[in-house]
């Protein structure tokens, strides 16, 4: 009995009374096939069905298969699966392992859910960022339409309290689960990465334990390419008698698979992807080879989509790939780095929802009914900058509007890809041509499969495979890879073009699944076409030469940035960048190179985007003539696209573009001085001392103001510069309230000795006046203004007219602090006057 059914009673007991469960079993503890059957078997699901999502598609399948066959089945009765391109479900089906997708597609169609009595998240700790959505949309479901959902949650290495308080009310239960001890080696120094290849690794890590160790061995390698390097080196090593070797990945054709999963009569290696990390137990494994590397699907900045990155895997997916080792019989695990380098590995992977772009994540959402992203109930918030980020692209591409999804948004869902390759595919069903789009959306994906030319000979074989085109970057890439597939993309034929063979093969693979529903038509593509495909996807990186001869450009969103000089696209002025890179090095200003250009014409914009053009009359300040001038602009976005001659403002259009001009110090009224300065303030301080008069304060829109009427009729700072200022500032205030400005604040403080003193006035601080001390002989009480509302601070001076003392208070300067400087002060200055 798998030790699974331990728990079934607790299982059971735990949804009776709660509708949600986080379920932490081991690797091996038959959770994946057990618990779907324990809640049909023990009637939780009522006459509904029990949906249990996998991350992957091999385990999809063969999950049904295995479940189907211990309940004397095959899949497509009572038990199915469903993922894209996939479906065997009957009516008679009550447990249906699916994909992320599927699901994700289901609660957007029919957020109710019907006929769903149970959803199950297996393996729940990958954190995809499916997954992620399906939980909050469940949750959400289960909160609003169905309280009678059921959710269960389950995972070997999972973080069981944070997920147990998101879906509060929750239980929670822990299987002990059972396993085999499993040897854990290392490598005694660190892999020399550079110089052997990571195939070249496995194979001689193999070939030190092959000879001690007994059964299968399952050796994990990041992707397929990496698999079948493996398997060829395996095979032309002396362990090609040894052994048997077969791939494992989740693009192999089911066959293939069942293959590598079937008892074999010879020793048997297999050379997997993370795909064979979880759910699957593969009968007869004693030995796991781990390279320590996957590949993670990340955010690529270049290219504004997401792609998959070789990366180091985290110490708990280590302890995943090994436990493969143990489930059957003990084993041993080889991981092909050091153990001081395992302990400088994350703990636990970082979930997708941090390290993807959510474009395609926003529009799922959008597409269920969901407005508001910040305050969406996220497992993981993602932060505002990538909701950010995926709302603004999702925008340029017509996908989201004022009012949510739009028409072409819910189009965009039906691709499982970028939503920005998605639109170029959405355009070229109405260019008619699909295929040719789904190689160009595939080339963007993975690796370039042109290598940077050698030399003449390299640049002369090509010109003679594929010609040579000056519209798009795009047009060698696609004639370099039909050229190896027509020659079956053997090394021998595309090394003398640059062609990098095994990266041409991984393109083949995603046209495929993107071309599916294409039928290639007999006509010959347009070019133009193509182009006006790649501008839907790229809209938002479409750029404009500054000028013929320049290579620097502007971009849509206020970018800047120049071509890379090796693209074909040199003498066109405008085009879209389907990757943009910053570089330079840290510390130092970065600059922003444009690549893999597209020649675009404008009449496309206003054909694919006609609601993003505008025409603007546009008036500003010139700050080499000093001049207000006014062009004609038209804009795609906010990219100036043409701009007109410039001509002369109107009145209305110069005055408040030159009032802002002198606000920013670009041109002046020499008129405007110190004194105007000082009534503006004495006026805001009275405001603020006297608030029963009802003064009007000038602020910075009201400086603004006057400054407009001032330039009312002028064009240039010329024209302004010797203008008077004093009668549109008196002018703020009636005559009445200027008297009151001159009696309450005056200019100067008038002295004893008949003479005054200029006032320094200054919002948030006394007024403040300097007085050499001579002149304030006599005087002991202190001065005040405003109705003797407001004190004066005394700066009192010295006779060079450095202050000695700063005071309010006159009377306890002549007490106190007099006496003690005058001594000092007569030795210094004996021909002044001293009482």
């Amino acid at each position: 009995m798998l030790p699974i059914r331990a728990l079934e009673q607790q299982i059971v007991g735990a949804l009776q009374s709660c509708p949600r469960l986080v379920l932490q079993a081991p690797t091996g503890s038959g959770k994946s096939t057990q618990v779907p059957q324990i809640l049909l078997d023990q009637q939780l699901a009522g006459q509904g069905e029990i949906v249990v999502l996998q991350p992957r598609r091999l385990p999809t399948r063969m999950l049904a298969a295995r479940v189907a066959r211990e309940r004397n089945g095959s899949p497509g009765g009572e038990v199915g699966y469903q993922m894209r391109f996939a479906k065997v479900i009957s009516p008679a089906t009550r447990i249906r392992f699916v994909t992320e997708g599927v699901l994700l597609r289901q609660i957007i169609q029919n957020p109710a859910l019907p006929h769903v009595s149970v959803i199950v998240f297996d393996e729940f700790h990958e954190r995809h960022l499916h997954t992620d959505l399906c939980l909050a949309l469940a949750v959400r479901c289960s909160r609003t339409h169905r309280p009678d959902l059921r959710i269960v949650v389950m995972s070997a290495t999972l973080d069981a309290s944070s997920v147990a308080r998101y879906l509060h009310p929750c239980r929670a239960l822990v299987s002990e689960g059972r396993s085999f001890p499993v040897e854990i080696s290392y490598l005694t120094k660190p892999p020399d990465e550079a110089r052997e290849p990571v195939w070249d690794r496995a194979v001689r890590g193999l070939e030190s334990v092959a000879d001690t160790t007994t059964g299968d061995v399952l050796i994990f390698q990041p992707g397929s390419r990496e698999i079948h390097r493996t398997i060829r080196a395996l095979e032309s090593s002396r362990l090609g008698r040894m052994f048997v070797a077969f791939p494992l990945h989740g693009e192999l054709p089911p066959e293939a698979q069942d293959a590598a999963l079937a008892p074999h009569c010879q020793r048997k290696v297999i050379v997997a992807t993370n795909v064979a990390e979880t759910s699957l137990t593969i009968e007869g494994i004693r030995t796991v080879i781990d390279t320590g590397l996957a590949r993670i699907p990340r955010f690529d900045p270049v290219r504004g989509i997401n792609t998959l990155l070789i990366e180091k895997i985290s110490r708990a997916s280590a302890d995943q790939r090994a436990g493969r080792a143990g489930r059957t019989a003990p084993g041993l695990c080889l991981r092909l780095w050091t153990e001081r380098q395992h302990g400088e590995r994350p703990a636990h992977e970082t979930p997708e929802i941090r390290r993807v772009d959510l474009a395609e994540a926003v529009l799922a959402l959008s597409s269920a009914g969901v407005t508001d992203m910040e305050a969406f109930a996220w497992l993981d918030h993602p932060g505002a900058a990538q909701l950010d980020r995926a709302a603004s692209l999702l925008r340029d591409l017509g996908a989201i509007g004022d009012r949510g999804i739009t028409p072409i948004g819910r189009q965009l869902l039906e691709y499982p890809i970028h939503p920005r390759h998605a639109r170029m595919l959405l355009r070229a069903r109405e260019e008619k041509c699909e295929p040719e789009i789904a190689l160009i959306a595939a080339l963007c994906q993975g690796r370039s499969i042109l290598l940077k030319s050698t030399g003449k000979t390299m640049d002369a074989a090509r010109e003679a495979a594929w010609g040579t085109d000056t519209t798009s970057d795009f047009f060698p890439l696609v004639a370099a890879w039909r050229y190896a597939a027509a020659h079956k993309f053997q090394v021998d034929a595309c090394r003398p073009l640059g062609i990098h063979a095994d990266a041409a093969r991984e393109v083949e693979r995603i046209v495929h699944q993107l071309a599916q529903s294409s039928e290639p038509t007999s006509a010959p593509p347009d070019s133009a076409a193509i182009a006006r495909c790649v501008l839907a996807g790229f809209s938002d990186q479409l750029a404009r030469r500054l000028d013929s001869g320049t290579l620097r450009c502007e971009l849509v969103h206020n970018r800047r940035g120049t071509l890379a000089r090796e693209s074909c696209v040199r003498t066109q002025p405008l085009f879209v960048a389907a990757e943009i890179r910053e570089i330079g090095t840290l510390g130092k200003d970065l600059s922003v190179l444009l690549s893999m250009a597209t020649a675009v014409e404008r009449t496309w914009l206003e054909e694919i985007f006609p609601d993003d053009l505008r025409s603007e009359r546009r008036t500003q300040f010139d700050p080499a003539q000093k001049r207000v001038i006014t062009r004609h602009r038209v804009l795609f976005r906010d990219l100036v696209l043409d701009e007109g001659r410039a001509c002369e403002p109107e009145p209305s259009e110069a005055a408040p573009v030159l009032a802002r001009a002198v606000a920013d110090g670009l041109c002046a009224f020499d008129r405007w001085d110190d004194a105007v300065e000082q009534w503006i303030t004495r006026l805001n301080c009275l405001a603020e001392w006297f608030p029963e008069e009802g003064l009007a304060p000038i602020g910075p829109d009201d400086r603004l103001e006057l400054l407009g009427q001032l330039c009312y009729g002028a064009v240039s700072g010329r024209e302004i510069k010797d203008k008077p200022v004093w009668p549109v500032v008196h002018g703020w205030l009636s005559a009445p309230q200027r008297a009151f400005v001159e009696r309450q604040a005056p200019e100067r403080l008038p002295l004893p000795n008949g003479r005054s003193a200029k006032i320094q006035y200054a919002i948030g601080s006394p007024p403040t006046v300097d007085i050499r001390i001579q002149e304030l002989f006599g005087v002991r009480e202190g001065f005040t203004i405003a109705g003797g509302r407001i004190p004066v601070l005394v700066r009192v001076l010295a006779p060079n007219h450095r202050p000695v003392q700063v005071t309010q208070n006159l009377r306890t300067f002549w007490e106190e602090t007099y006496p003690e400087i005058k001594p000092a002060l007569q030795r210094r200055y004996p021909r002044h006057e001293w009482r």
